[in-house]
């Protein structure tokens, strides 16, 4: 017979999960968390200049045009794009959102990498985000927000998925419901963001997760090899 304390215990371990993420989550939660409060304060006039959101998109979007005959504002912005997109959002809804699956899916892909791999993984996903938005659209609106960074971690973490069913001789079914899962939800926001969702970040960040996910495990079995 189940108590109320029973009851409670995964609860708490849930709350605990959320309170307390490994410390490289918690940081790439809480500096975008920073810098939309900002905006969102400079936006209704109580800090800075209602210009500001304004000037972190112009300087710190990720612009696909940048990559080719548009005028930079400065040098790097071609290049620090790729770094600064994923710590910007668009508004409270947007950087809740991705926080929330940042703070439930970090602390499991931390688990099974290690937070240094977590670092170079996250940072790696965003930059294939990037990429993939610039191979695969000609929009001219900017792009922001972790999403592409977050869909790194799903490839990681489906890709260890796939590789550990396929060791050990179990169907790999599970894995490819979800991966088909994914594509269902990327295509219902499409349609009720009215086609501004950048599905390209999402798979790009996806990819880029599974490669790498894909690649260390590479190295690890060569070095293990006699």
């Amino acid at each position: 017979m189940s108590t109320q304390k029973d009851n409670d215990a995964p609860r708490s371990r849930w709350s605990a999960w959320l309170a307390h993420p490994a410390p490289v989550v918690a940081f790439f939660v809480i500096l975008p968390c920073l810098v939309e409060l900002t905006l969102i304060a400079a936006d209704h006039g109580l800090i800075g200049s209602r210009l500001w959101r304004s000037l972190a998109y112009q300087n710190g979007a990720f612009w696909q045009g940048l990559l080719g005959n548009w005028q930079p504002n400065y040098a790097a912005q071609p290049v620090l794009m790729f770094f600064t997109y994923p710590f910007l959002h668009a508004g409270l809804v947007h950087l809740g959102g991705n926080m929330l699956v940042l703070l439930i899916l970090g602390r499991v892909v931390v688990r099974q990498v290690g937070q240094a791999r977590f670092v170079l993984l996250y940072v790696l996903s965003g930059i294939g985000g990037g990429l993939g938005l610039a191979l695969l659209s000609d929009s001219v609106h900017p792009m922001v927000g972790a999403s592409g960074a977050l869909f790194g971690l799903v490839g990681a973490w489906k890709h260890r998925d796939w590789s550990t069913r396929t060791r050990r001789g179990l169907t790999r079914w599970p894995v490819i419901f979800d991966l088909i899962g994914l594509v269902i939800l990327n295509a219902v926001f499409w349609v009720l963001e009215d086609g501004l969702l950048a599905w390209e970040t999402h798979l790009g960040g996806f990819v880029t997760g599974w490669l790498f996910s894909l690649g260390w495990q590479g190295i690890a079995r060569s070095v293990d090899s006699p």
